[in-house]
This record gives structure tokens, sequence and C-alpha cells, in this order.
């Protein structure tokens, strides 16, 4: 095999200038990549975490601005209906809304301090 004379090729000396200008080009591009992409990751967490706060936030204000049940004063049988007032249950002796409507029929109206309807 030949042996290369002392002298460098001039596309040696190129490549291994271009090689140094690479190397900490890369160096320097991939630090620049990383703050970007960390910045960019902690700005995605802020916000997946004020909306998850938020969320509950507003859960909490619409449950606890709310308060306590208003005092119903007039109900009206009804076989959909939810539960029975207990000022119904009192007149009535009934405890459940099956035997209420039952009894008085679909739509009767039972109001407060008012005697109750007629039986069907």
């Amino acid at each position: 095999m030949a042996r290369k004379g002392g002298r460098a090729s001039a596309e040696e000396i190129i490549l291994q200038a271009v090689e140094a200008v690479v190397e900490r080009a890369s160096a320097g591009i991939s630090r620049a990549i990383s703050d970007i992409l960390a910045t960019r990751i902690d700005e995605e967490l802020k916000a997946s975490v004020a909306r998850a706060v938020g969320k509950r936030g507003k859960q909490r204000a619409r449950r606890g601005s709310a308060g306590p049940r208003p005092e119903l004063e007039k109900w009206i049988a009804d076989r959909r209906a939810r539960r029975v007032p207990n000022f119904v249950i009192e007149q009535t002796g009934l405890k459940t809304k099956k035997a209420i409507v039952g009894k008085f029929g679909d739509g009767a109206t039972f109001e407060k301090g008012k005697p109750i309807p007629k039986p069907k």
C-alpha cells in the first residue's frame, strides 16, 4: 500500500474544518432545542393543571353557591316526582309517592297550610 505524503490534501483539510464547525454547532443546536422543548412542556403542564383546577373550582362554586334547598310550599302529585316533601307526608300520613298518587291521583295539588285535596 502506498504511503501518503506529508501533505494533507485540500479535501482532508476542508473535512477537518467542517467537522469542527459541525461539532460546535450541533452542541449549540441541541441545547437550544432542549430549552425550547422544556419551556413548551412546562407551559402545557401549567395549562392542563390550570384547566383541571378550574373545573374543580367551578364545580365547587356551583355546589356551594346553591345553598340549602328552598322550603317547598306547593307540591303536585306526579308519578315521575323524585321525592315527596315532608309536609305532604305529614298531611296524608302516607310515606311513598306511589301510595299518595294511588290515593289522590295524578295531578292532586298539596299546599302547605291548606287542607288536603279529596281522594279520588
